[in-house]
C-alpha cells in the first residue's frame, strides 16, 4: 500500500530522505508543469523546479495538513515563478510548445495558420497583468480548480472566478478581429 502524503511528510521530518524522494516523484510532473507554463526559458525550468523542491523541503515543517499537499506545493512553485518573472521580466512559454497542437497530417499552410494563431494567443496572454494572467494559466494550462487556485494565490474564490472571467473577456477583445472566434 502506498504511503499518504502526510505519512511521507512525517517520515521526511524524521530524517527519512527516501520519503522526500517519494514525494518528489509523486509531484514532479505537476511542479514541472506549473514551472514550464510560467517560465519561458526552457533551460531554466529544471533549475527552477529544483529550487521549488528545495523550498518545499525547507518548509515541510510549516505544512498544514488541512490543505492538499499538491495545492501547497503549487503555491510555492507559483510564488517562485512570479518572483522570477518580476525580477527578470520573463516571457511565457509559447502555447504551441505546451499543447503539442501540430500533427503529422497538417499541411504546411495549416501548420503556419496554427503557429500564427498560437502566437496571437500567447502574445495576448503575455500582455495581461499578473493578477489576470496567473489565474487563467493555472486554470486552463494546469487544469487546477477554482478552489485550488484560490488557495495557491491566497485570494477569495470570488476574486479568482472574477479574474478568470475578466481575463477571458480581455483575451476575447484582444483576439477578436472579425475573423474566427478564438476562445
Amino acid at each position: 500500500m502506498e504511503a499518504s502524503d502526510i505519512q511521507l511528510i512525517k517520515q521526511t521530518l524524521d530524517g527519512d530522505h527516501q520519503a522526500f524522494a517519494d514525494l518528489v516523484s509523486r509531484y514532479k510532473k505537476l511542479i514541472y508543469g506549473v514551472v514550464y507554463n510560467m517560465i519561458n526559458d526552457k533551460q531554466d525550468v529544471n533549475d527552477v523546479a529544483q529550487e521549488v523542491f528545495i523550498r518545499i523541503y525547507k518548509s515541510l515543517g510549516q505544512y498544514n495538513p488541512e490543505y492538499k499537499f499538491s495545492t501547497w506545493s503549487v503555491r510555492i512553485a507559483t510564488n517562485l515563478c512570479l518572483d522570477i518573472h518580476r525580477k527578470k521580466k520573463v516571457e511565457l512559454v509559447p502555447i504551441e510548445e505546451i499543447t503539442g497542437v501540430s500533427s503529422n497530417v497538417d499541411t504546411p499552410e495549416a501548420k503556419y495558420i496554427k503557429m500564427e494563431r498560437n502566437k496571437r494567443i500567447r502574445d495576448a496572454v503575455q500582455s495581461l497583468e499578473d493578477k489576470y494572467r496567473v489565474p487563467i494559466m493555472l486554470f486552463h494550462q494546469n487544469g487546477l480548480s477554482y478552489d485550488e487556485i484560490s488557495k495557491i494565490l491566497n485570494e477569495p474564490m470570488s476574486i479568482v472566478k472574477n479574474r478568470i472571467y475578466r481575463a477571458r473577456l480581455m483575451l476575447r477583445e484582444k483576439l477578436s478581429d472579425g475573423k474566427e472566434e478564438v476562445l
